[in-house]
């Protein structure tokens, strides 16, 4: 789990065999039809070759996203501090208009991994 775009969003980053990459990230709606509203916006496809990440989302409402990046060690000292690992790399926000010509947003991020929770199950 990485810290995502604003407090309180985040992603989920899951690699499967062979380097597929699953999960989702949850953020905030930005779009006039879903302002405010918490969106959860799963992993289309995605590989992972070593430490390179690349991945694109489903569009929810006309927008979705693609990464294109890697991942590192952090300035986390243990597993269970935040940012541990950081994931590294250009994201870009692609939305559809009402011409329905897309449009893209790209931009350089770092995502923190959140903390381990290092306790015992009860």
């Amino acid at each position: 789990m990485y810290s995502f775009l604003k407090e309180g969003e985040f992603i989920q980053i899951t690699i499967e065999e062979k380097g597929a990459v699953s999960g989702f990230l949850s953020r905030f709606g930005d779009s006039p039809s879903d302002k405010g509203s918490f969106l959860d916006q799963f992993i289309k496809s995605g590989k992972v070759d070593a430490d390179k990440l690349n991945f694109t989302t489903e569009s929810i409402h006309g927008v979705w996203f693609t990464f294109d990046g890697t991942f590192a060690r952090g300035p986390g000292k243990n597993p269970d501090d935040e940012a541990y690992f950081v994931v590294r790399g250009t994201l870009t926000r692609l939305s559809t208009d009402e011409q329905k010509k897309t449009v893209s947003q790209a931009r350089q991020v770092e995502f923190k991994s959140f903390p381990r929770d290092t306790s015992p199950p009860q």
